[in-house]
């Protein structure tokens, strides 16, 4: 048996005639571009993730951009971020002509290390932006304490984290603003690139919808110069069909993955996940670490097993931030963990069968 990484094609086949229904309203309605599933989409997400405004947008690295615009960043500002996350959370600083300062990972979670942070902040220090890394939350009541006390605005990096909760509170509910991915793969996907901002503040929301939507929130009516950023009709009416079942794939994805932690809690020369106290993961990926990771990655896809390392590197040492002359000994963690981390299949849909034949293979993969 062949395993998947991610069967979405399984998820397409249990909703599949209420997604088509919906692709051919949508059609038959030409709301191809904003429309009644866009305004839906956003007022049902705000409900679900308990935030007083959604501003949907074109994808995740999107609404990472239009948040930083809305909170006033500039050229010459430093926004710290964790060390540890795919390139999106730190180009979109740059691309605003700020600097992205990085904090090397707590080793337990793989989320930015917040006892590290304040060693961080300058004078040009404008905000924080924490990822809730795999599908677990970062420390948010430590950074909201940081920013606080600094004056620093922060954004929730929520791409991984649909429904993740710390100390009871969700994702989103920290920080000023937060944004979320709903690319294909995530816990929440839609049938193409889509995105979304959700904060509780209304002026701004209504700046951010402004800037996605060319500046205006009437057409032909611009306040200002904006970006073409926003969610296609056909992916919102797709994401009202699945946005219902999220909390209960995300039972099934917890359940999968407390599984593998049983089933692998023998096995020597690996580490599985581990769920901080008060914290719900997720479980957008089940990522283990081996320090044979490479040859246990090769026997794995021997035994049909996909695997996937997220990610090769950790963004201090990529060739886009060689010109700040990072070294290893700046973050141990995170350079330490780039050579170890392997991501394992998990979904909804995997079956005991399917984990089986994971865990075997891992087991062959350290034998």
């Amino acid at each position: 048996m062949s395993i998947p990484f991610v069967d979405l094609h399984a998820q397409y086949r249990a909703l599949k005639d209420e997604i088509d229904e919906a692709i051919a309203r949508t059609i038959a309605n030409s709301s191809f571009v904003r429309g009644h599933d866009v305004e839906a989409f956003e007022a049902e997400y705000s409900q679900l993730m308990e935030a007083k405004h959604t501003v949907s947008c074109a994808n995740g690295t999107d609404a990472l951009y239009i948040a930083m615009k809305a909170l006033g960043i500039k050229a010459g500002d430093e926004v710290i971020t964790t060390a540890q996350s795919w390139i999106s959370t730190s180009e979109t600083i740059g691309q605003h002509g700020a600097k992205p300062v990085f904090v090397d990972i707590d080793p337990t979670t793989s989320t930015i290390d917040v006892s590290r942070i304040a060693e961080k902040i300058t004078s040009r220090t404008v905000g924080i932006i924490p990822v809730h890394l795999y599908g677990q939350m970062a420390d948010m009541p430590a950074v909201m304490e940081i920013a606080q006390r600094h004056n620093l605005w922060v954004i929730e990096d929520c791409a991984q984290a649909h429904l993740a909760t710390i100390n009871g509170k969700k994702a989103g509910q920290f920080g000023n603003i937060a944004t979320w991915s709903f690319y294909p793969g995530k816990n929440l996907g839609a049938m193409g690139d889509a995105g979304a901002i959700t904060t509780d503040d209304p002026s701004l929301a209504r700046h951010m919808a402004c800037f996605a939507r060319h500046g205006g929130l009437v057409k032909g009516d611009h306040e200002m110069e904006g970006i073409n950023s926003r969610l296609d009709g056909l992916q919102a009416a797709i994401l009202r069909v699945k946005l219902p079942h999220l909390v209960s794939w995300t039972t099934q994805r917890r359940a999968v993955a407390k599984r593998y932690d049983i089933m692998m809690a023998d096995i020597a020369h690996i580490k599985t996940p581990t769920e901080v106290s008060g914290r719900e993961h997720v479980y957008h990926l089940y990522v283990i670490e081996s320090e044979n990771r490479d040859e246990m990655a090769e026997v794995l896809k021997a035994n049909g097993v996909p695997t996937v390392v997220n990610y090769k590197r950790a963004l201090p040492f990529l060739p886009a931030y060689a010109h700040l002359g990072h070294r290893p000994e700046e973050f141990p963690v995170a350079f330490r963990l780039q050579n170890q981390i392997l991501s394992l299949p998990i979904f909804a849909e995997l079956t005991e069968q399917q984990q089986d034949i994971v865990v075997s293979a891992v087991r062959d993969a350290v034998a």
